[in-house]
């Protein structure tokens, strides 16, 4: 939406005259964005299109020709994954790491963030205790991704957060993983420090994971392991690593945390 304020005085004719040309300029705009929105919708009929086809193919394909195992879905699940993943329309898991139906509970969110237990409540705290306590997934996986927005979103933001921004209010979550990263690249340049923050902010969300108490309970019994994972669409590279509880644990209160089992995909 566009605003423009003028002014008009009945003594001044050049202030008319633009007056006049800002009103037909104004017409002109509304009649070019009805043009659009009429042109999107045929496209977007288009591509509803689409998806029907990939939807009746996928029935064709898929459902019918595997029906017992979707039969059995529809009497429960039990994934044995919890994934964490960005809303970044490049970044889908099952599309990169091949789950089928059934394998993982997915939620999704600006850059893929874990909010701490203290924070109160929201959709991605909710989707991890439905996950955790009822389906009893035995692996909870945060991805992070390169060229993540929500990651320069949180490397550009300023101290004070605007209230009225909801990226900004979520994005603070992160600060953490900002104030690490300024520490340790500080005299990289911008993207670069993006690029660090993207992976920090991974392992301070699996840190953030251990303030829930039915979380932690479960990972010190060895029932529940939290990774994360770095997928790069640049170069098609995925890395995997594992939280090293026992050693993060007895560094509590140090801000720092250990990984194991590093792997690099490419």
């Amino acid at each position: 939406m566009c605003t423009f304020i003028y002014s008009i005085h009945r003594g001044n004719p050049g202030l008319r005259l633009k007056a006049s040309m800002e009103s037909s300029w104004l017409t002109e705009e509304l009649a070019n964005n009805k043009q659009n929105i009429t042109s999107g919708t045929q496209s977007g009929s288009d591509l509803f299109n689409e998806m029907k086809n990939r939807f009746l193919s996928f029935k064709q394909h898929k459902f019918l020709e595997e029906s017992e195992h979707f039969q059995n879905l529809a009497k429960g699940q039990a994934p044995k994954f919890m994934v964490i993943a960005c809303g970044d329309s490049r970044v889908c898991p099952s599309n990169i790491l091949g789950f089928q139906p059934g394998e993982a509970f997915v939620i999704r969110n600006v850059a893929n963030l874990v909010p701490p237990f203290e924070n109160g409540p929201t959709e991605t705290n909710a989707a991890l205790e439905f996950a955790v306590n009822s389906v009893l997934v035995e692996n909870i996986l945060v991805i992070g991704h390169s060229c993540c927005g929500g990651i320069r979103a949180l490397m550009s933001r300023q101290d004070e957060v605007n209230p009225s921004s909801f990226i900004g209010s979520w994005v603070v979550v992160g600060k953490n993983a900002r104030s690490s990263t300024m520490a340790a690249a500080s005299n990289l340049d911008f993207d670069q420090q993006c690029s660090h923050c993207e992976k920090e902010s991974v392992n301070r969300s699996l840190m953030n994971l251990l303030t829930y108490p039915w979380i932690e309970e479960k990972v010190e019994k060895g029932v529940l392991s939290i990774h994360g994972g770095y997928y790069n669409f640049v170069d098609c590279t995925f890395e995997k690593w594992t939280l090293d509880y026992e050693e993060s644990v007895s560094r509590k209160g140090s801000d720092m945390y250990c990984l194991k089992n590093r792997e690099f995909w490419a």
